[in-house]
């Protein structure tokens, strides 16, 4: 019993720190993530701008190797050892945690109030330790239970919620379905309450109706729990199911940025168009999917201008300058000169 107060109290002391004013969770300004290799300087995550508010859920989407994963790594601060540049701000709960040194970010940020469901769940858990020790090893990193078996009852809890029978503590990973271990990356994520968790391609390598039952599951906890989620995937049809907003990433850039419904129905960038025109759709049997022609530029030395231009079938002269990040009449925001009037684009502007 004692326990358990001291946990509420840990708990309201982290909600009284949140400013109630602050609208959100999570604020990015122009993130910078450059590489250093040996064919040159990889320009990852360029000048990356956006706002998650608390509660809501985001998706971010786009082709493989445009920097997604990338981004969120960046949020979390776990960057290789080649990193050449890594500058913006980093707002949660309005305080910019860009400043923190690398310890205290550890101690006081990564896992504790930011949190990461892998890509490949197997890869993240350990295959000889049961899965009951990893899920409560956050737990006891940061302090938030006296002791082992406190923190094992915490990891029976987030087993709970993500849907795994609670005899599965004693297993090991390999003894899980690929859809249990999934389950199990997402408990682990969930045991210390933080304030938002980014899951990388959490549906990849599953088969289509676990797939269904993970969405099922982060779409359950969205609703039952104070959380926001950033997914970053390339299956445009899957992220629809949880998002509130959705961000569209090109060659390191953030094209679009909208609230999802939106974007399902009317995506803005010339790009998002094309990605949308090549999900397939009940209405639409008859029609043959779209595609984008060509290759995303290096981003080693990525083209001057519009980085999309060269496989736009709506590029103009001006497309020669980089455009800036203009902002719609409903809030949407587009990375195109389509739209530099702010409104509707014109059809003649081509």
């Amino acid at each position: 019993m004692a326990n358990k107060a001291k946990t509420a109290g840990k708990k309201q002391e982290k909600d009284k720190a949140i400013d109630e004013k602050t609208k959100n969770v999570l604020d990015i300004r122009d993130m910078q993530l450059y590489f250093q290799t040996g064919k040159g300087i990889v320009q990852a995550v360029d000048k990356v701008s956006f706002a998650l508010e608390r509660g809501k859920s985001m998706v971010i989407v786009g082709e493989s190797g445009c920097g997604k994963t990338s981004l969120g790594r960046a949020i979390l601060r776990l960057l290789p050892e080649n990193v050449y540049k890594y500058e913006g701000s980093c707002l949660l709960n309005g305080v910019d945690i860009m400043e923190y040194k690398n310890e205290k970010f550890r101690k006081e940020i990564r896992w504790k109030r930011a949190a990461l469901v892998p890509q490949s769940s197997m890869n993240s858990l350990n295959p000889v330790l049961k899965v009951s020790d990893q899920v409560a090893e956050p737990i006891l990193i940061h302090d938030l239970a006296e002791t082992k078996e406190e923190a094992r009852d915490k990891a029976a809890e987030a087993f709970k919620k993500v849907g795994v029978p609670v005899d599965f503590l004693d297993r090991y990973p390999f003894e899980l379905s690929g859809g249990m271990r999934q389950r199990v990356a997402i408990a682990t994520s969930l045991v210390t309450d933080p304030d938002f968790i980014i899951l990388d391609e959490p549906t990849s390598a599953l088969d289509m109706l676990t797939q269904a039952n993970i969405m099922n599951v982060l779409t359950r906890l969205k609703e039952e729990i104070d959380i926001s989620f950033i997914l970053i995937t390339h299956d445009v049809s899957t992220s629809s199911e949880i998002a509130d907003m959705a961000a569209i990433m090109y060659a390191g850039q953030i094209v679009e940025f909208t609230d999802a419904y939106t974007f399902f129905g009317t995506p803005l960038h010339p790009y998002s168009e094309r990605l949308m025109a090549s999900v397939p759709t009940l209405e639409a049997d008859d029609e043959e999917l779209g595609f984008i022609p060509g290759q995303p530029p290096s981003l080693i030395n990525p083209p001057e201008g519009c980085r999309f231009a060269e496989r736009c079938e709506e590029e103009m002269e001006l497309c020669s300058e980089e455009p800036p990040t203009f902002e719609m009449d409903d809030g949407r925001t587009v990375k195109c000169w389509l739209y530099r009037e702010g409104g509707e684009r014109d059809g003649n502007n081509k």
